[in-house]
């Protein structure tokens, strides 16, 4: 029996799923438990759309997550290609902090979706974990940063990003302070410095 092959999606159909997408990160991120209905409706979008897309909250939610992380992680190639690598380093730790809120924002819905009796897996985080790996090796071919700082070392150093509470009215600039003490710690020691 031969295999059937998945049909491209239509460019109408691909629209409406990031429309969805996009209303779902706001209206999450201030809900965990913003109604469905809601999320279709903004998204401009009906019912039976939005559930051929995602037929369950969970479902919604973990794309989402999905979504976003892999957002951030594909943007580390096009900003080495455009841009010197501490530029694309820096530009993509900015992109990661605004992630970084966002699942601040959604921790309550990507808990929600991952307990309980039917919770689904939490997405890994391989794809933001090799995007990092890229930059990393990138400025310390260029002697940029030190040698040696593996991705664990980075996502240890840069875990209070998502300590920073997401309601502050002070998080963009304690955030941006963070991340000049990050970019200062990664130079400290690299041969062009």
């Amino acid at each position: 029996m031969r295999e059937k092959k998945s049909a491209p999606v239509r460019s109408d159909a691909q629209r409406n799923r990031e429309r969805i997408l996009k209303v779902a990160l706001v209206e999450l991120t201030h809900c965990a438990d913003a109604p469905l209905s809601a999320i279709a409706k903004k998204a401009g979008v009906g019912q039976g759309t939005f559930y051929r897309n995602f037929p369950n909250r969970e479902a919604l939610v973990l794309e989402l997550y999905k979504h976003e992380m892999q957002q951030v992680a594909d943007a580390a190639p096009e900003l080495l290609r455009t841009r010197e690598p501490e530029q694309a380093l820096r530009e993509w730790l900015d992109r990661l902090a605004q992630f970084a809120m966002a699942k601040a924002g959604l921790a309550d819905a990507i808990r929600q979706a991952t307990s309980g009796p039917c919770g689904q897996t939490k997405p890994g985080h391989a794809p933001v974990a090799e995007a990092a790996e890229l930059l990393l090796r990138a400025n310390e071919e260029a002697g940029t940063v030190r040698p040696g700082v593996t991705g664990d070392d980075f996502f240890l150093i840069i875990g209070g990003l998502w300590q920073i509470n997401p309601d502050d009215p002070d998080r963009q600039r304690r955030t941006a302070r963070l991340l000049a003490f990050i970019m200062d710690g990664l130079r400290t020691g690299a041969s062009g410095a």
